[in-house]
């Protein structure tokens, strides 16, 4: 299990395509960052959804764990001005296996 920290990096989900949330959280965790925390509201709670599940059954394949995973509901003030319920989510993707480092320099002639 990868070391956790406290200041962990948070990726917000929002209008931009999938797999630029995807090379967000595989950038920071492949740097060392972690917990790297995939946070959305409403409607693109689906898409942080399938970020996590992109970074985790497609580049980080065995070297991620996921969770514990937080789900809330937040009250914020629509444009109208009236009052909503919006439902968030939290999704923890810490790196379990080891970075990847710089390519190993070739061994010396004896």
């Amino acid at each position: 299990m990868g070391a956790r920290r406290e200041d962990g990096i948070t990726v917000f989900i929002g209008l931009k395509p999938t797999m630029t949330y995807v090379f967000q959280v595989v950038t920071q965790l492949n740097s060392g960052a972690g917990p790297v925390v995939v946070k959305a509201r409403g409607n693109a709670i689906a898409k942080a959804v399938d970020v996590v599940e992109v970074v985790r059954r497609r580049f980080l394949v065995g070297q991620v764990e996921i969770g514990p995973i937080r789900i809330d509901t937040e009250r914020l003030t629509n444009r109208d001005g009236r009052d909503a319920n919006v439902s968030s989510i939290a999704i923890p993707v810490t790196r379990t296996g080891p970075p990847p480092g710089p390519a190993a320099a070739p061994a010396a002639p004896p």
